[in-house]
């Protein structure tokens, strides 16, 4: 059990948490536009040098500079148990870049501001994933200033390009492995429902993010050329429902042919796991789910269905008034979020022979965006007992367990090339609106995850090797 005085120097320390975390607020780190990338990643390093953690900026190339590729520096920082040097080592990974802040207009407070408003702190980060990782800094600070020590040894790996597919992560794994070697890893971040209850998440899905373009003539044409020339866009769209069928089935052969069936053990977590339908509806504007799917099908779905996804699609002109054009190209952005054992490499290939084999072979050019492989930590693995016992008596309430998230995260190169289960807990609120305009992040949250991230680094601490 925390030392109830911790808790008093968390309660106290908690206008310090504010403060720091309205620093990283306002330093823009923006990974899809590479904008204040290293600014934000010497900050990270100071707040976490003030904490009492060793940190370097590390990088891929051997001069020590990615400028030249614009590739983010990895953060990492360190503390070693003085009295149990040998101890195991426990790994906060997280992320200092943030997704873009359009449409700007759309925000009630400067994206950048850190403005608190009663129990919120604004601000694009202030959740996803700033909030999340000064929870992890300050709780081994708290520690140190009532110790001089941690019961463990405690490594940061925290990377500046998560929000666009930690598409270097696994080089610095590999790279760096002996550095980074860990025992646990507590991931970046955790939900809270509505009802307070910490999510605690075993596993993340995989992604295979692709870009689709259809060309037609040279330059955009009058529109009543229609009658000879093909219009790209039409080509583009016929592709796209040839994908998917309306209940959401993906309909390119042997898609699903890797997909793990859920274990008995998984499906008894996944139809335990509360979830409020209607509140989520409502939160998202929607009447029903995608095939009417209801009750226990709905946290399958989230925790274990494939998805094929538009991220974005455009063509033509789509200013004000009409414009009478036969556009010369047409594009479309699409994510497919895969779960065990699907391999984006395998699933590319079959995307492009569907392509191919429906006469679209040589009408759609394809790119490969990026690629992650989902991952899933056992049920068994004892680290899951420690982290719900933890946040169990952070939150006064008993935690909730998902056997994966539904969204993305290298948490696959983590575990295989550290062989290092992964475990999410957190702070973020589970309607906090990331990726949104006006994201936010509760400040209640962020004290209980404070006290649940000392939590378990004291639990962590008890377990000796």
């Amino acid at each position: 059990m925390l030392n109830e005085s911790i808790n008093a120097i968390i309660d106290s320390g908690m206008k310090y948490l504010i403060a720091d975390l309205q620093k990283l607020i306002r330093q823009p780190s923006i990974s899809a536009k590479n904008e204040g990338m290293n600014d934000c990643a010497r900050l990270v390093a100071q707040l976490m040098e003030n904490a009492g953690l060793q940190t370097e900026l590390l990088t891929l190339d051997k001069q020590g500079d990615n400028k030249k590729k614009d590739i983010p520096p990895v953060v990492f920082g360190e503390v070693r148990s003085k009295a149990h040097p040998n101890s195991k080592t426990l790994l906060f990974y997280n992320h200092y870049d943030v997704q873009p802040v359009e449409p700007v207009e759309l925000w009630k407070e400067d994206p950048f501001s850190g403005k608190v408003k009663g129990d919120r702190i604004y601000g694009r980060g202030s959740t996803d994933d700033k909030g999340e990782l000064i929870t992890r800094v300050k709780a081994v600070e708290f520690l140190l200033k009532k110790y001089g020590d941690l019961p463990c040894n405690i490594k940061f790996v925290v990377e500046g390009e998560e929000e666009i597919g930690s598409v270097h992560i696994r080089k610095y794994l590999l790279k760096y492995k002996h550095k980074f070697a860990s025992d646990n890893v507590i991931w970046e971040f955790g939900y809270v429902d509505s009802s307070g209850r910490p999510i605690i998440s075993l596993g993340m899905k995989g992604l295979l993010y692709v870009e689709l373009v259809a060309k037609g003539p040279f330059r955009d044409v009058h529109s009543s050329l229609a009658v000879l020339i093909e219009n790209p866009a039409w080509r583009l769209v016929q592709a796209l429902s040839s994908l998917r069928s309306k209940n959401g089935k993906i309909l390119i052969e042997d898609w699903y042919k890797e997909v793990q069936q859920f274990t008995r053990e998984e499906l008894e977590l996944v139809s335990n796991e509360p979830f409020d339908e209607q509140e989520f509806r409502e939160q998202y504007g929607q009447e029903k789910f995608v095939n009417n799917i209801r009750g226990n099908e709905t946290k399958k779905a989230l925790v274990g269905m494939p998805t094929c996804n538009i991220a974005g699609l455009i063509s033509g002109y789509t200013g004000k008034g009409p414009k009478t054009i036969l556009p010369s190209t047409a594009l479309a952005k699409l994510d497919f979020r895969l779960v065990p054992d699907m391999d984006p490499k395998t699933q590319f290939n079959r995307l492009k022979t569907h392509l191919e084999r429906n006469g679209f072979g040589d009408l759609i050019e394809i790119g490969f965006i990026h690629g992650e492989r989902p991952y899933r930590t056992p049920i068994g693995n004892p680290m899951l007992t420690l982290v719900k016992d933890s946040a169990a008596e952070a939150f006064g309430t008993n935690p909730i367990i998902s056997i994966s998230s539904s969204g993305t995260g290298p948490m696959h190169s983590f575990a295989t090339i550290l062989s290092a289960p992964c475990v999410s807990v957190g702070s973020t609120y589970i309607f906090s609106r990331m990726h949104s305009p006006n994201e936010f992040a509760r400040i209640d949250l962020l004290n209980k995850a404070t006290k649940c991230m000392a939590n378990i680094i004291e639990r962590f601490g008890s377990v000796r090797k």
